[in-house]
């Protein structure tokens, strides 16, 4: 039989014929050799183990892989509002501390000055033309004048006291109607479009009224008197100044589109400028901006305008 087939180590057979004391010697030799290969074997698994990440059996160390950090998000600026533009007025800059230009107070003042056709040539002694609200009649007729509504305040500021409010003046305002007549003349049976107020502490007065007409050789203005009393705002002859405001040709060019209530206007307003205007067009740019009124607002909702008039006190017409 041979070492293989016996079961025997191959080793122990090439001694075969020695003591039993020598091979019990070579015997556990082999077998320590062959304990260490195995723990050997076990310590390089449990360190390939380690290696991967360990076990909760406490078996090698396991390794401890950082986290890789998440980006900080960029943070998003927020967008800033676009601002919604403020509407521009039309007209010029005010208040202006400026003197006001002195002009003619045309041949429809019904202040006592000269004649009319209708029921006075003195509307300033009747009684209930001291009024806020002058677009209706207010002697022998009650009729409204028609138009596009404007709301207009006058400041009246003094030059000799570096343009400070004059309280207690009184204004005189009168204008063409829708049509370009004047009441009293033209429209003989009516005295709407008139009306006189007393400033207030701020040198203020405001008066609703419509947006004027356009007539045949004017560019579209109002009419004012400025009277030291109230009391003495009963014969134009008083008049500290008698002067004339201007209608922005944006205004007139928006207003004047109604053909039916505005009829003529807006021919009439095609022919002319303020520059070859009989009455402005001798003034300087500065005096004609100075007395255009400043006006914001729109057809469909009326019109709000804003004008200082500005005089010397002890001045005469």
């Amino acid at each position: 039989m041979t070492a293989f087939e016996s079961g025997q180590p191959t080793h122990l057979a090439d001694h075969h014929g020695e003591n039993l004391a020598e091979d019990l010697v070579r015997l556990r030799a082999l077998m320590g050799r062959r304990s260490a290969l195995g723990w050997m074997g076990s310590a390089a698994t449990f360190a390939l183990l380690g290696a991967c990440g360990g076990s909760d059996s406490g078996m090698g160390a396991p390794v401890t892989v950082a986290p890789t950090p998440s980006p900080s998000p960029t943070p998003t600026a927020t967008p800033t509002a676009t601002p919604t533009p403020t509407p521009t007025a039309t007209g010029g800059p005010n208040p202006v501390c400026a003197l006001s230009p002195t002009e003619t107070r045309g041949p429809y003042p019904a202040d006592g000055t000269n004649a009319s056709s209708g029921s006075t040539n003195n509307v300033l002694t009747a009684s209930g033309i001291v009024r806020s609200n002058i677009r209706p009649s207010f002697i022998g007729s009650s009729t409204v004048a028609a138009g596009v509504p404007l709301t207009l305040t006058i400041t009246l500021v003094n030059l000799q006291a570096s343009c400070a409010p004059l309280a207690n003046y009184a204004i005189y305002l009168w204008h063409a109607d829708a049509l370009g007549r004047y009441s009293l003349y033209s429209a003989p049976s009516e005295t709407y479009l008139r009306g006189v107020q007393q400033t207030n502490a701020s040198g203020k007065v405001t008066f609703q009224t419509i947006v004027p007409g356009c007539y045949a050789g004017r560019f579209p203005h109002l009419h004012v008197e400025i009277f030291a009393t109230l009391a003495s705002a009963n014969n134009g002859a008083n008049a500290l100044l008698v002067g004339q405001l201007i209608v922005p040709a944006s205004v007139c060019s928006a207003v004047y589109a109604d053909t039916a209530t505005y009829a003529g206007s807006a021919t009439n307003f095609a022919a002319v400028t303020i520059a070859n205007d009989n009455v402005f067009g001798d003034n300087s740019t500065t005096e004609n901006l100075g007395r255009t009124l400043e006006v914001t607002g729109s057809v469909a909702a009326g019109y709000t305008a804003q004008v200082t008039v500005g005089i010397n006190t002890g001045a005469t017409a």
